[in-house]
């Protein structure tokens, strides 16, 4: 990966890949993928599918365009890309791209040229559907799909498609999917998509507030994103995920922790260092700001079966720009939004026009002005009306994820439930719902639990296999103390 991104930089002055573009493959060579599972599913717990945002007790909040544009360097301005909007300029048999080759390591291998020689066009694009799939969208099955070449071949020709709002109807994707898979019985599975995005910008809203370190000093990517990386926590403990959820939880006031871009020392390229605050919107970058601050309808897929439609909401997020928040109303009435709306047949430009036709078009005024978390009287109102019945504390949060299925998961095998597995589940729950504090409640929830799991499984007709692993004291958390273990056992 490191290699294939030193030959497309030594030969950049032959092959051009888009304004924004350039940092952001920068940036590919840090450990983007680096995850802290706690923090994450934490989060997760907190995202309403009907509203697209996390809902802290202050106000709803979500990455939005802005975000994008300081971690990633990608503007908020190009053409929206969905299905046959591009066409193939270059014909697909033309690059001699192995297809027969798709896991990464296999497609590198294939397509990756030597070091200090020019990039050709079918390299640079094979390179391209290479970064997309892995890096970018991370696409579930680990390999690099064929539908990604239409747009790789868009950003081999300089076209100006908006990838920042691609991303983050990926990202809406992604989170709903996540969102959905805690209460299946199954759990979350093969949990995919740019939940990377995700883990950078917890981190930027999480630094100060649990003190998350930095060594970050390499020179080479003047991005935000580079130094986020570096703020993942690296070490799972079981005590953190308790921690995560306090922290949301102490969201109840709205903070500089939750606009953490919009400060004077922000890293980045120069069009956005020059407006790093909306408070200094000069006549030049209107276009641009139109683009974070303007209600718009974004699409996440690359195939038309896989085509999701969401609405970018800037105005539920008033205060991550340092404006004041208003009561959110929607920016089109209700009864003309009954048609019947079909994109069966790719009609996706016809659909776009008759959403995009608010009743009033959003018009910006440059002006300075001082940077603010304040709120209206009305949304203050309304959010306390909306947010009652969502109000809950840490010890209410733990006894609704101990009664979800997630308390109980497990790797699923065909035809057969081995003990094994029954006994990873058990360590599993205890890694998540284990109180130091009432540990005989804990012993009781987690019986309880795996009772009704046996029992199923019973049901359906699984075999337990009486051959099958059965030293519960393995796989036990070592601070469980070995007297309530044989009480267990």
């Amino acid at each position: 990966h490191l290699q294939w991104l030193e030959c497309i930089e030594n030969s950049m002055h032959s092959v051009w890949v888009g304004a924004g573009i350039s940092e952001f493959i920068q940036l590919s060579k840090f450990d983007l993928h680096a995850f802290d599972p706690q923090m994450l599913l934490s989060a997760i717990f907190f995202w309403n599918r009907e509203t697209r945002a996390f809902e802290f007790p202050c106000n709803f909040m979500c990455p939005t365009l802005w975000d994008i544009a300081a971690i990633t360097s990608l503007a908020p301005i190009g053409d929206r890309f969905y299905p046959d909007s591009f066409e193939e300029e270059i014909s697909i048999k033309a690059t001699f791209i192995s297809w027969d080759k798709k896991t990464y390591l296999a497609f590198i291998n294939a397509h990756m040229g030597q070091l200090d020689t020019p990039v050709s066009t079918s390299k640079h694009i094979a390179f391209l559907m290479y970064w997309l799939s892995a890096c970018v969208f991370c696409s579930p099955s680990l390999q690099v799909p064929k539908y990604y070449y239409i747009l790789a071949q868009a950003l081999h020709l300089q076209k100006k498609i908006c990838l920042s709002k691609l991303l983050l109807a990926s990202l809406y994707s992604s989170l709903d999917e996540a969102s959905k898979s805690l209460f299946r019985e199954y759990g979350p599975r093969n949990l995919s998509r740019p939940l990377w995005f995700l883990q950078l910008w917890l981190n930027a809203i999480l630094e100060k507030k649990l003190l998350l370190t930095s060594s970050f000093l390499s020179p080479v990517c003047q991005l935000e994103g580079a130094r986020l990386t570096t703020l993942t926590p690296r070490k799972c403990l079981i005590e953190n995920f308790a921690k995560y959820i306090r922290a949301f939880l102490s969201f109840s006031e709205f903070t500089e922790d939750l606009a953490p871009f919009i400060r004077s020392d922000l890293t980045g390229p120069s069009w956005l260092q020059e407006n790093n605050e909306v408070k200094n919107i000069s006549p030049d970058s209107v276009d641009m700001w139109f683009g974070f601050l303007s209600w718009d309808v974004i699409l996440s897929g690359m195939r038309q079966k896989d085509v999701k439609i969401y609405p970018y909401q800037p105005q539920l997020f008033a205060r991550q720009f340092g404006l004041c928040q208003m009561k959110p109303l929607p920016l089109r009435r209700k009864e003309r939004i009954d048609a019947n709306i079909c994109v069966e047949k790719g009609d996706y430009k016809d659909v776009l026009d008759f959403i995009l036709c608010p009743d009033k078009q959003l018009s910006l005024t440059p002006c300075t002005f001082s940077a603010s978390f304040l709120v209206s009287k009305c949304f203050l109102r309304w959010w306390c009306e909306y947010y009652v019945d969502k109000i809950f504390t840490f010890d209410d949060f733990l006894k609704k994820l101990i009664n979800s299925h997630l308390s109980s998961q497990g790797p699923k095998l065909p035809c057969t439930y081995k003990n094994r597995n029954i006994i990873y589940q058990f360590e599993q729950f205890f890694k998540v719902c284990y109180r130091h504090e009432n540990l005989g409640r804990t012993i009781f929830d987690a019986s309880v639990s795996l009772s009704k799991m046996v029992q199923r499984n019973i049901r359906s007709k699984k075999i337990i296999n009486p051959r099958g692993k059965t030293n519960f004291e393995n796989f036990f958390p070592k601070n469980i103390p070995l007297f309530q273990k044989l009480v267990l056992v």
